[in-house]
């Protein structure tokens, strides 16, 4: 169902120094649509958890392509989630998911290492693949083509699913989160609690960082290629974080070898030496940060190119600017509250920023959000 409404303007309290947001309802009758991403048509295409695309066409037409997700996993955070389109989508009409899948067994395969390593935990019935699809030119269909990247685990619990997306050149990148077990983040022998780097060409995903939770979010910077992941943390800290090649991001919460101790620090120098620190972090209480959008560099006041960061529990938008050497941010705003919880983003082709609710039984929404001032 569409639902196209005049705007509104919406701020937070004068004393926290928010900006003014237009905002509209462009689609609604959404079921916790995941992530969201716009084909270079215009076209809004959304993930919903429990399964099914969803396409906004440029003229407000909401169109659902057919597609078989009979194999989903769909527990608590696992199902449809995470959502990139191939840089040649014009032509070839490819997308990429992250979804939690049925199966058989459970094995890994990590570039740099002994194929098929055994998983540190027992196997089970359930896996997380991303899956590349070809969107068929009128928007009604997707069919599957391959396995991109398998072996990424995910519990019967559905906790920590991660599946955060991105793509820059013809590479993929993957966050994945740690399936609340201790050893996970730190272990190179499972591919959860890490970002991955993989080739949109084929062949085995590598680990990129490590020491992860939870990384629901991934981003790279356009001009300047950093690659960035913001990480749904403990009652501690939520994180913002620079990616750098091999870095430890220092989550070790295996205070015994059965317990999950999430008391811990999201980064421990003392237990992890050498442990990267965060960008950002959000202190206590935590957002749960979901998805984060660089903007474009007009059109969104002192944040313009700086980032946009989606909050569950916190139930609204962060915008953050960063330092010219993207190390640190200089200063956040908060706003967009009174939408419940907040998920998806991307940029439309006019530079406004699209945002999906999160609050479930068909209630969600797919925003479409302008700086006013």
């Amino acid at each position: 169902m569409l639902t196209v409404g005049a705007a509104t303007i919406v701020a937070a309290p004068a004393a926290e120094a928010a900006p003014q947001l237009s905002v509209t309802t462009v689609a609604s009758g959404l079921s916790i649509p995941w992530d969201v991403e716009v084909a270079p048509d215009g076209t809004a295409l959304m993930t919903q958890r429990a399964g099914g695309f969803v396409a906004v066409r440029p003229g407000g037409a909401v169109v659902r392509p057919r597609a078989d997700f009979s194999r989903l996993f769909v527990v608590k955070e696992a199902g449809l989630m995470g959502l990139a389109f191939d840089p040649g989508f014009t032509a070839n009409h490819r997308v990429y998911t992250c979804q939690a899948e049925s199966r058989g067994g459970a094995s890994s395969s990590i570039a740099g290492g002994s194929a098929d390593l055994p998983l540190p935990f027992p196997s089970t019935g359930q896996v997380v693949n991303v899956v590349a699809w070809r969107m068929s030119d009128d928007w009604s269909a997707a069919t599957r083509e391959r396995t991109v990247v398998t072996g990424i685990p995910v519990t019967a619990s559905g906790r920590h699913v991660g599946c955060g997306l991105a793509v820059s050149g013809s590479t993929l990148w993957i966050g994945t989160g740690d399936t609340a077990t201790p050893s996970v983040p730190q272990s190179r022998q499972s591919l959860g609690g890490k970002v991955l780097r993989a080739s949109l060409d084929g062949g085995p995903a590598s680990i990129y960082t490590l020491g992860h939770r939870n990384v629901q979010g991934v981003a790279v910077q356009p001009g300047s290629g950093r690659v960035y992941a913001i990480e749904q943390g403990t009652d501690r800290d939520d994180e913002l974080n620079l990616l750098r090649a091999g870095g430890n991001y220092g989550y070790r919460p295996d205070r015994a070898p059965l317990i999950y101790d999430e008391s811990v620090p999201m980064t421990d120098p003392v237990r992890v030496p050498g442990a990267i620190g965060a960008v950002w972090s959000s202190g206590s209480p935590t957002l749960a940060t979901t998805a984060l959008q660089f903007l474009p560099a007009t059109g969104w006041g002192e944040f313009g190119g700086g980032l946009a960061v989606s909050t569950l529990k916190g139930e609204r938008l962060v915008f953050m600017r960063l330092s010219d050497d993207g190390q640190s941010v200089v200063s956040t705003v908060e706003a967009l509250a009174g939408h419940g919880r907040l998920r998806g983003l991307a940029v439309a082709p006019d530079g406004s920023l699209l945002v999906t609710t999160s609050n479930g039984n068909s209630t969600d929404q797919l925003l479409r959000v302008r700086w006013v001032g």
